[in-house]
């Protein structure tokens, strides 16, 4: 039996992966990160790690922590607009979605020594607490057009390798056992059992025609926000360290809905939707440690290290599948026949626990510093995302395991280490302040057929008063993947490109204290 079935595991990326078990789609999805932070770590790209003083230094470098000389507390609210293009199937369309959120909110608490106490080599020290948004979601799109018989969900019917005995024990009693895509067209007539001409059963599907129309859209919603408590501490003015420990909460939601039509009067079909939703949530904790060291009054150089950060995840799941007909005959066990003209199936609903061990991440940067003038900054990320690992929530159970081991070999197989590079400045005129920045995060994929890397050019300004800061950041981003609802024996299966670009804007407000 197949298993329950192809659908998008995350929009922006175009992966699939199924609805019933957990695959190396999940472990990219939670792994590719991106920066996030106040809106001044925004605007210069997230090249903090060596700059220091920022609330947005908690999920790259907390040594950073160690150069604040006040206390203070920002809050950064934001706004998203993605919008996706489709091209590959019908006429490209586009989509557009938007989303509030809070990018980053928190507080930073500093005790420093005056500058003519002497009496230890420790200048000063910062314990911080703050949520972080590390990743988005919110996506959507969608694509219509007509496609042969041959690249449809009902040929992806036809390959299954079911028997009459397997149907009629997915289907159950009053279609209440269904858990795959195989028992659901079963249930919503579409498919059922013959013999060949050896004895042996095969499936087949109710007449169609050409062409066949067909009509996908596909919603993502959700976050991961990564809540850290951190601290700094300043050696001389001279080094920083810091440590801080984070905890991830995950949340994502994803509905799809696929359909097909014909118009043929000839034949009984009409027009069928597959309706499919996964949501998932779950928490992670990690650790990271970074120093700062300045080398000069101009120049620092930082780094960090990340350990894996180790997540307990929980997916529920429902697809369904509804079709219409006119008039489709069918023959009853005892001989007798009955119109139907519509139906629906509903697989039974299903809930799985895992857990998830994204890749260890490790940062080196540098910033120039040119007096009270602003600075410029450079940062290079290393994440290894195959080697992402996932494992069943009780290892006792030995099939789940085995399982999972051969999606952690998916994850071998299918990515790689990927470089990040971050690039940022502020310039600095008085109270205002201007920034820009650009960042570039590597492809994690082996294979090349299309690049899937993520560019992102960033600005914002800045207002500096005694006690008061205000910041405004804008994020353009854009990336590219590809996209098929099924994989087909033929290999005929529908290919979608997929050109996304997503917009956010964040505005933080800070006082100090």
């Amino acid at each position: 039996m197949k298993t329950l079935p192809f659908w998008l595991g995350l929009a922006c990326l175009g992966l699939a992966l199924p609805s019933v078990a957990q695959t190396d789609a999940d472990a990219l999805r939670y792994s590719w990160q991106q920066f996030g932070g106040t809106a001044r770590t925004q605007a210069i790209g997230g090249a903090t790690t060596a700059v220091g003083a920022d609330l947005g230094v908690l999920s790259t470098n907390p040594a950073g922590l160690g150069l604040y000389r006040q206390s203070e507390f920002s809050f950064t609210p934001g706004l998203g607009f993605s919008n996706t293009t489709t091209s590959g199937v019908g006429s490209p369309l586009d989509n557009n979605r938007s989303s509030l959120h809070i990018g980053s909110v928190g507080a930073v608490f500093t005790n420093r020594r005056a500058d003519n106490d002497n009496t230890s080599d420790w200048r000063g020290s910062s314990f911080a607490i703050g949520a972080t948004r590390i990743n988005d979601f919110n996506s959507r799109f969608h694509y219509k057009g007509n496609v042969s018989d041959g690249q449809t969900f009902f040929e992806y019917l036809r390959e299954s390798p079911a028997t009459q005995d397997d149907l009629d024990a997915e289907y159950g009693v009053n279609g209440d056992n269904i858990t795959t895509l195989d028992g659901l067209g079963y249930g919503a007539y579409l498919t059922n059992v013959g013999q060949d001409n050896t004895g042996r059963d095969y499936v087949y599907t109710i007449n169609r025609s050409e062409p066949v129309s067909i009509d996908e859209t596909i919603s993502t919603t959700g976050s991961q926000t990564q809540y850290d408590f951190g601290y700094g501490a300043s050696y001389r003015d001279k080094v920083y360290l810091g440590a801080s420990l984070g905890v991830v909460r995950t949340r994502y939601n994803l509905l799809r809905e696929y359909s097909e039509a014909e118009d043929d009067v000839n034949t009984a079909f009409t027009s069928l939707l597959l309706r499919d939703e996964v949501n998932t949530t779950g928490t992670g904790l990690n650790v990271r440690a970074g120093v700062i060291y300045r080398a000069s009054d101009q120049l620092r150089l930082g780094a960090s290290v990340q350990t894996p950060t180790f997540s307990s995840l929980t997916e529920t799941y429902k697809t369904s599948l509804s079709t219409n007909f006119s008039g489709l005959q069918i023959t009853n066990s005892d001989g007798t026949t009955s119109t139907i003209n519509d139906a629906m199936a509903v697989t039974r609903p299903g809930e799985s626990s895992y857990t998830l061990t994204s890749p260890f991440r490790a940062n080196v940067g540098g910033a120039l510093v040119v007096g009270k003038n602003g600075f410029v900054s450079a940062d290079v990320e290393y994440v290894n995302y195959g080697r992402a690992r996932l494992h069943a929530d009780n290892e006792n159970n030995t099939d789940d395991e085995a399982y999972f081991d051969e999606q952690n070999q998916a994850v071998a197989d299918k990515y790689k280490s990927a470089v990040n590079v971050r690039l940022g400045g502020e310039l600095r005129a008085d109270i205002f302040r201007f920034r820009l920045g650009y960042a570039l995060y590597g492809d994690p994929f082996k294979s090349n057929e299309v690049d899937r890397s993520r560019a992102y050019y960033t600005g914002g300004v800045g207002l500096r008063q005694k006690n008061t800061f205000l910041d405004l950041s804008g994020v353009y981003t854009t990336g590219t993947s590809k996209y098929t609802p099924f994989t087909l024996a033929n290999n005929q299966q529908p290919l979608l490109n997929i050109d996304e670009n997503r917009f956010t804007t964040s505005f933080t407000i800070g006082k100090l204290f």
